[in-house]
């Protein structure tokens, strides 16, 4: 079932979306050369225990994973890209990271990944994780009342089609409001003007992933880290969005993208 949210509820999950950006805000400016994964999974459970709010992933259970998630937030190294198990890594030179974080506060969900680079990055790596971002960014101008949801599966479809990289659809965006995951999923390819029409109300987590040289992707032992199927490095960029009658908002905005 798709709920709808008011303009009230909108509200209240920007209260989640602006938490959730200042953390993910924080997890860049930290990621660094010789930074445990493990000590950046300790730093956020404490700024949301402060906050008081809760994470969407601890306990989380889908049919796709292996037992119940226990973090708080994915971090996914190089040709990790979606679901990454904080582990006992030291961050090095050159290294990709996606952070994934969702929580909820008073009720209310939102979900957002960002990709940065450790310390000296590759110019092909630059080039992946600004492909993402702006295919986030084609998907959100396109999330607009009177559009459809291939119309945003289109739109991201374009921008990686436009720089040469594949696009794997077993995993994209969904719906969010009172829980991570609700109904509708959105494909990170798609034809325009197909699928279920937008209306106000609306609220999406899109998520275009890409790696740089397939669209397989292949499970850890761990039975949640995926990675790209070759080995190539990925890129992940994700915000909480919700359909307005004056057209998309962006929930998950770090004040770092305003500049």
């Amino acid at each position: 079932m798709i709920e709808l949210k008011t303009p009230a509820e909108i509200e209240r999950m920007h209260v989640t979306g602006r938490f959730v950006a200042e953390v993910l805000t924080e997890v860049g400016k930290l990621a660094d050369v010789g930074v445990n994964l493990l000590d950046l999974e300790h730093h956020v459970r404490g700024m949301i225990k402060r906050r008081g709010a809760e994470s969407c992933y601890w306990d989380y259970a889908p049919s796709f994973g292996k037992g119940p998630f226990r973090n708080v937030i994915c971090l996914s190294v190089n040709d990790a890209v979606l679901h990454g198990l904080p582990h006992d890594y030291t961050l090095r030179d050159g290294d990709v990271l996606t952070a994934d974080l969702a929580v909820t506060i008073d009720g209310w969900a939102a979900d957002s990944a960002r990709t940065v680079i450790v310390g000296t990055p590759a110019e092909e790596d630059l080039r992946l994780v600004r492909a993402t971002e702006e295919a986030l960014e084609a998907g959100i101008e396109a999330a607009r009342p009177g559009n459809r949801i291939g119309d945003i599966s289109a739109a991201i479809w374009t921008v990686a089609h436009d720089y040469g990289y594949p696009v794997n659809t077993e995993f994209g965006g969904h719906g969010i409001g009172r829980t991570m995951h609700e109904d509708l999923h959105v494909s990170n390819k798609g034809q325009p003007g197909r699928g279920m029409k937008l209306r106000p109300g609306l609220t999406l987590a899109l998520e275009p992933w890409f790696a740089r040289t397939t669209d397989r992707i292949v499970y850890d032992p761990d039975g949640w880290t995926i990675r790209s199927a070759d080995g190539s490095r990925t890129a992940h960029s994700e915000h909480t969005v919700a359909v307005t009658e004056d057209g998309p908002l962006v929930l998950t905005r770090r004040s770092t993208e305003d500049s």
